[in-house]
């Protein structure tokens, strides 16, 4: 049990290790799409190898504890979490080197003044991925429930989003190419808070043991 609790240890401060990268990688990519700047796009590409290097690290000192302490009920809870957790992260991960990517496109457009209202999508994900860590970290149910609750809100700003993009190539066809870049921005924006929300709700499960995914009760 002495030995369990030690490897539960680890894994929370990898995973808290990891968090802090990938928040900090995408706050990087969105400020990198919002300023135009490539050489921060760069940055945030080039620093992606480390979340892969650590997701792969904690997903197998989780596989590890299974098969040496074949834990029950809270502590299985914990680890089935952090393996779903890490997985998230990972992703979210993936999704801000997408942003970077099109911030590199865009920083060599000589673009008007965009019509997409991105920077306040961006910083409503930011806000519900900082929120889930948060209750992560205080295994706060109630915080993670808010950050579940507000998923709705960015998959509305998303298809506003395709609407204001669909006009915008009515309007100005030739732009095409850099609309379409906005869009998967947007797109990339609404996975990122699937992906916050998936961690929310991976909270309400390791604190409360409820299953709150596929419509479950909040």
């Amino acid at each position: 049990m002495i030995h369990l609790m030690k490897e539960i240890e680890v894994l929370k401060r990898q995973l808290l290790a990891l968090s802090g990268l990938v928040e900090d990688n995408l706050w990087r990519a969105v400020r990198a799409f919002e300023e135009r700047d490539a050489d921060l796009a760069e940055d945030v590409i080039a620093r992606d190898s480390e979340i892969d290097a650590r997701e792969v690290e904690l997903e197998e000192e989780c596989l590890k504890a299974l098969a040496l302490h074949q834990p029950v009920a809270v502590d299985l809870r914990f680890i089935v979490s952090v393996l779903k957790i890490n997985n998230d992260l990972e992703r979210i991960g993936d999704l801000a080197v997408n942003i970077a990517r099109r911030s590199r496109f865009l920083a060599e457009q000589q673009e008007p003044e965009s019509v997409f209202d991105l920077p306040g999508m961006a910083a409503k994900v930011q806000g519900m991925l900082q929120r889930s860590l948060d209750a992560l970290v205080t295994m706060n149910a109630e915080k993670a429930r808010g950050v579940c609750a507000d998923d709705d809100e960015i998959d509305a700003i998303h298809r506003r989003t395709y609407q204001v993009f669909r006009e915008s190539v009515k309007k100005n066809p030739e732009r095409i190419d850099s609309l379409t870049q906005i869009l998967s921005t947007s797109n990339h924006l609404e996975r990122i808070g699937d992906h916050a929300t998936n961690i929310a709700e991976d909270v309400i499960y390791m604190v409360e043991g409820q299953v709150v995914r596929h419509g479950g009760h909040l």
